[in-house]
């Protein structure tokens, strides 16, 4: 999930990607995808909401066109899931939402911007398996940028990006941003 970026102790300290160097590295995992699941047969891709959404369906559109078949594409709003909501004040009640694509016994690809300390995939996987039962899942990322947590490890990766704990990766995809890149913005000093 993208860290989103305080206006006022900011600071952009470069461009990792450029809209082409996103589409070129889409098209790259895309291939890595279609060789080590032997094709697009029972394969769904899902996003996590918000910008794991348009990678996942650019990820389908490219494996459709490589396989010349269609794969489904679903979304995954993990905002119930996340183990800092109690944080927030009460625990809400979760309801399952639709993914708009079956998983039961699926290869699903779990697709998400940036991975960072593990917890938003620990949350998408609960949330995943409350929709029934994949086959197998693996996880698909734009950004690797350290600092895991957790024991969560992406099976593909876009681009490995090793940061400080003062900085963030910022993903602008068109369909959420209007805008397309990969910043590196750092928190500034108080």
């Amino acid at each position: 999930m993208s860290e989103t970026t305080e206006k006022t102790s900011l600071r952009v300290k470069g461009r990792l990607m450029s809209a082409s160097e996103i589409e070129r590295t889409l098209v790259r995992l895309a291939h890595e995808i279609v060789e080590k699941s032997q094709g697009g047969e029972g394969m769904v891709l899902v996003g996590i909401k918000r910008r794991g959404v348009p990678l996942a369906e650019r990820l389908g559109k490219l494996i459709s066109t490589i396989e010349k078949t269609p794969v489904p594409t679903g979304v995954l709003d993990i905002q119930f899931y996340r183990d800092d909501l109690s944080m927030a004040g009460p625990k809400p009640v979760v309801t399952v939402g639709a993914l708009g694509v079956d998983i039961v016994g699926k290869d699903v690809i779990l697709c998400d911007d940036v991975l960072y300390t593990g917890r938003t995939i620990r949350a998408a996987l609960d949330a995943l398996f409350d929709h029934g039962r994949p086959r197998r899942v693996q996880l698909a990322v734009l950004i690797d940028r350290g600092h895991r947590e957790l024991p969560i490890e992406a099976t593909y990766v876009g681009k490995n990006v090793p940061t400080s704990s003062r900085e963030i990766i910022e993903v602008k995809f068109q369909e959420v941003d209007e805008d397309e890149q990969v910043l590196l913005v750092e928190r500034e000093s108080s």
